[in-house]
């Protein structure tokens, strides 16, 4: 299910707009507050969810995570560096999980131009670019190689 705005409690700060991969939050014009533009595009990745500082945006999850009839709270609490889910079931029953926060710090990852410019036969080897370098690893593990049965 796609996200939705509780439009009481967006500020229109745009945290939702910078955060969301598929690019469809956006802030309305008129009235100041973020809004789904396509919800059948929508990941439901929780980005924006977890983003807003207001706590203003919500999805509905879907039977496997919760069943119908629930709520389900996220709370993003910096100061503490933990994301804490909240799920309340019709009968009543509360669930409470927290975890930690593991994404990097704004503007912490290197761009590609910091990385030193990789020679012309890179492009046919088979690790990826500055592999294990990036990786923080001496060697990639590798596979023995493959020998076919005979007979």
């Amino acid at each position: 299910m796609p996200t939705f705005t509780y439009m009481t409690r967006c500020d229109g700060c745009g945290e939702c707009v910078d955060i969301c991969p598929s690019d469809i939050m956006h802030i309305d014009t008129v009235y100041r507050r973020s809004y789904n533009i396509e919800p059948n595009f929508c990941w439901e990745c929780y980005s924006c969810v977890k983003a807003c500082p207001q706590h203003a945006i919500d999805v509905r999850g879907y039977a496997d995570f919760a069943p119908l009839g629930h709520s389900v709270r996220v709370l993003r609490e910096e100061a503490k560096g933990t994301i804490s889910w909240k799920i309340r079931y019709r009968d009543g029953r509360v669930k409470e999980f927290t975890f930690p926060i593991r994404t990097t710090p704004w503007g912490s990852i290197k761009a590609p131009s910091d990385y030193a410019v990789s020679d012309a036969q890179a492009l046919s080897a088979p690790m990826l670019a500055h592999e294990p370098t990036a990786l923080m690893v001496e060697t990639l593990p590798t596979l023995p190689p493959f020998e076919p049965k005979q007979g």
